[in-house]
């Protein structure tokens, strides 16, 4: 039996780390694998293609080489290992060098995740009002500048950082990685602005936003299920800004 045969079906991404930054996976997040055709679901849009893997390399290797959705015609190169029903990935997201080690750190544009054999089933969705949907923040956004538990985004990863929202639904990307789909809602009673996300698992994620007076967008969240942030450079927050494009 080969590789690709032991890594037929659905892998569920369980946790992951773009350029020494660690993020929360979007809920339903996974690679299906069927015959030498991939699908990767849940991350904003269908990403999909041929998957071609060499076991005879150390550290293992495999490419992606997508032929539909929004990478059409690009290519990722990444290692691997393999461990029963465990999947460890490590893979270019704007990098364009093949990583020799299982490490992501600032300026690689490197992604690593870890994947478990099986669809996690969903939480039971989060019932409560979300707020105002705000068509002020409403379009599509470009990153300039992110700050994630203290420490500043690259320069490098920020430039691939944009954000669509419309009609109560954003989506974040870094490159064609997917870091943030969900619902969203905003509570103008209070200043700055309170924001909550309902993620496609059923968690809660807190945050605060405002919009600058030249226009830009500022949000800083917590981690799903901590409290609120009081402020916009809290430590243990993620902070973003953003420009209307």
């Amino acid at each position: 039996m080969t590789d690709l045969d032991r890594l037929q079906g659905a892998w569920t991404v369980v946790s992951m780390e773009m350029e020494g930054n660690s993020m929360t996976p979007p809920g339903g997040a996974r690679i299906v694998i069927e015959g030498e055709r991939f699908q990767s679901l849940g991350m904003g849009a269908v990403y999909a293609g041929k998957v071609r893997v060499n076991a005879r390399t150390r550290p293992r290797q495999f490419d992606l080489e997508f032929n539909e959705g929004p990478e059409r015609g690009n290519t990722s190169l990444g290692i691997y290992e393999l461990d029963g029903d465990a999947w460890k990935i490590c893979l270019t997201v704007t990098g364009k060098l093949r990583p020799r080690e299982f490490k992501a750190p600032p300026g690689s544009g490197l992604a690593v995740e870890q994947l478990l054999r099986g669809t996690v089933p969903l939480a039971p969705a989060d019932t409560a009002p979300l707020g105002d949907p705000a068509p002020e923040i409403e379009g599509e956004w470009k990153m300039t500048a992110c700050i994630a538990n203290g420490v500043t985004v690259p320069e490098s990863m920020v430039r691939t950082g944009r954000r669509v929202a419309h009609d109560g639904q954003t989506t974040s990307w870094f490159g064609k990685q997917v870091i943030l789909e969900a619902r969203y809602g905003l509570d103008r009673s209070v200043s700055p602005w309170n924001i909550d996300y309902l993620l496609k698992d059923g968690r809660r994620q807190q945050g605060i936003c405002r919009l600058a007076a030249d226009g830009a967008l500022e949000i800083a969240f917590s981690s799903p299920g901590s409290p609120r942030p009081s402020d916009f450079k809290t430590a243990g927050v993620t902070f973003t800004a953003w420009r209307r494009v």
